[in-house]
């Protein structure tokens, strides 16, 4: 990598991601110096730059004479990030120009440098030319990619729109207290004399949202485990499940850890097994309960194969947040628009089933699993749980009696912002019958 250029840096974050790397991995990618010097900046122009990345191309597109090939993906990538400087960002025109044009020369692609000038110069002098030209096309005008435009107007033909622009907005940060150390309305005032704006959360009775997001170091108690950082939808599972004292519970796919640790804040008198297939992800689980004060036995392991991971002892109650499209998510990470592929979508539901058949027999009769995705989308959803009632006989849907997110065929799913500005997240709540119905 040559230089530490801001803009640079970020333009090969990005490229990174065009290649398959999540935003997270390629942040982390980051040379020291840039996380320490730089990394408000270089986050704040990847997150940005993904969000209108579809839309961006399509502007692009209109200024370049012939696309850029894949070996420069990195300066494509700074173009966009120009162009969203230009588009979205408070940084003065001629600066962001000029340091965006500057930036060549640290990816190595000094010849570039006239190209990327006369992309912005143009942008500029033919702005509203072009921003009309972007929004006559689906993904210009959504900044999302055409085939999930065409799944999310499928599935909810009246809230699709309402969907796409919260994906583009700017995600909360909430806040989950521990109420084993401290009250919602205690830590409240807490926040308030460190002149913290915040507000209680409307679904969750122990979460909190942020007017402005902060980094965790700031936050008062965070370092002796009063409180986490967790989205209000997640907040609900733990609720739900409900586990009660003497219990024995299963946390699958439970990295990085922020349900297990809210399930034992509300009730730390219950056996509790988290597993999850990367040892790594892992770590977080333990890490995360440690800082809390809390314990569980953590354990690696494929979910489709408990036969090399579980002990043979029933479960009362089994978390299930299974692997999904995330669909529901994208406002906190907009890389799924370039990183999510239409074909996954079959891949996930194959996966999904494969885990809730090999975890079903873990329960015990009479226990419940509740299950759980970050997804918008109905055949990850209400449609996969249907299949799986309709093909177990000793499984039956358990209604969640809720005032949030709306009532499916079987669960509640949660759509992106709205009043409570939650996620979008699904939950379905199933009973392990004594006896199969015949």
């Amino acid at each position: 990598m040559k230089g530490q250029n801001p803009r640079a840096l970020a333009a090969q974050t990005l490229a990174r991601v065009t290649a398959g790397a999540s935003l997270t991995a390629a942040l982390n990618d980051s040379p020291p110096r840039a996380r320490n010097n730089d990394h408000a900046l270089i986050q704040e122009l990847c997150y940005g730059t993904l969000r209108a990345w579809p839309r961006l191309e399509c502007i692009a597109a209109s200024l370049l004479r012939k696309p850029l090939g894949k070996k420069d993906s990195d300066l494509q990538a700074l173009i966009l990030l120009g162009l969203h400087q230009l588009t979205a960002m408070r940084i003065p025109a001629h600066a962001a120009v000029a340091e965006t044009v500057g930036a060549v020369n640290a990816l190595g692609k000094g010849w570039a440098r006239g190209l990327l000038n006369a992309v912005l110069r143009n942008f500029q002098r033919q702005s509203e030319i072009l921003l009309a030209k972007a929004d006559d096309s689906e993904p210009g005008r959504w900044a999302h990619p055409q085939w999930l435009i065409d799944a999310l107007r499928q599935a909810w033909p009246d809230d699709w729109r309402q969907i796409l622009a919260a994906n583009n907005e700017r995600a909360p940060m909430t806040l989950r207290v521990n109420a084993r150390k401290q009250s919602r309305a205690d830590y409240l005032s807490v926040l308030e004399h460190a002149g913290i704006n915040a507000e209680a959360t409307i679904a969750s009775d122990c979460g909190i949202r942020l007017q402005q997001a902060i980094d965790v170091s700031h936050l008062p108690g965070f370092a002796e485990g009063t409180v986490s950082v967790q989205y209000e939808a997640a907040q609900l599972a733990a609720v739900l499940l409900d586990a009660r004292p003497g219990e024995r519970v299963l946390d699958v796919c439970a990295a990085p850890g922020g349900k297990t640790a809210h399930i034992l804040e509300r009730n730390d008198d219950i056996e509790l097994l988290a597993v999850d297939i990367e040892a790594q992800r892992l770590q977080r689980v333990t890490d995360n309960l440690q800082r809390l004060g809390l314990t569980a036995n953590t354990c690696s392991g494929d979910a489709r194969r408990p036969q090399d991971w579980w002990d043979g002892r029933p479960f009362d109650r089994i978390l299930l947040d299974v692997p999904c499209s995330a669909t529901g998510v994208i406002r906190r990470h907009p890389d799924i628009k370039l990183l999510r592929r239409p074909g996954d979508i079959e891949t996930l539901l194959e996966l999904q089933g494969e885990i809730l058949q090999a975890i079903w027999p873990l329960l015990r009769p009479g226990g419940i699993l509740l299950y759980a995705t970050c997804s918008v989308l109905p055949q990850e959803n209400e449609r996969r749980i249907s299949t799986f009632i309709a093909e177990r006989p000793d499984a039956e849907r358990r209604a969640i009696d809720a005032d949030w997110g709306r009532a499916t065929g079987i669960g509640r799913q949660i759509l992106p912002g709205g009043m409570a500005q939650m996620d979008g997240f699904y939950y379905a709540c199933l009973h392990k019958r004594a006896t199969a119905r015949s």
